[in-house]
This record gives structure tokens, sequence and C-alpha cells, in this order.
């Protein structure tokens, strides 16, 4: 039984090895595309765009009663 276990994990093996750069290759060219766009835009226009967006999209705090 355990040789069995030892020989489907062996074939585990070699097939997550064997695949994994083939199916991460997509996922690291968008990531590189993405790094593309990135380093396009300026610095200044990124942290006022997130300036921005957090201004937008900030959690409203509930008013305190005054009475």
């Amino acid at each position: 039984m355990i040789r069995i276990a030892l020989w489907v994990l062996a074939a585990l093996y070699l097939l997550l090895v064997g695949l994994w750069p083939a199916a991460a290759a997509p996922i690291g060219l968008v990531a590189a595309g993405a790094a593309v766009v990135v380093g396009l835009i300026p610095g200044p226009v990124l942290a006022l765009g997130a300036a921005a967006a957090w201004l937008k999209y900030r959690a409203a705090h509930p008013a305190t009663p005054t009475a």
C-alpha cells in the first residue's frame, strides 16, 4: 500500500513541477504588463489618484449628538 502511495505522490510531484511553469507564465506576463503601465504613470499622478480614491471611499463616521 505504501508503495502505491509513493508512486502516486511521485507522479503528482512530476506533474506539478512539469506543468507549473506553463501555468504560471500568463500570470507573470500580466504582472509584467501591469508594472509597465504603472511605470509609465508619473508618481505625483499616482499619489493624487490615491488621495482622491481615499477621500471618496473612506469610512464615514457617524455624527455625534450635540443635545
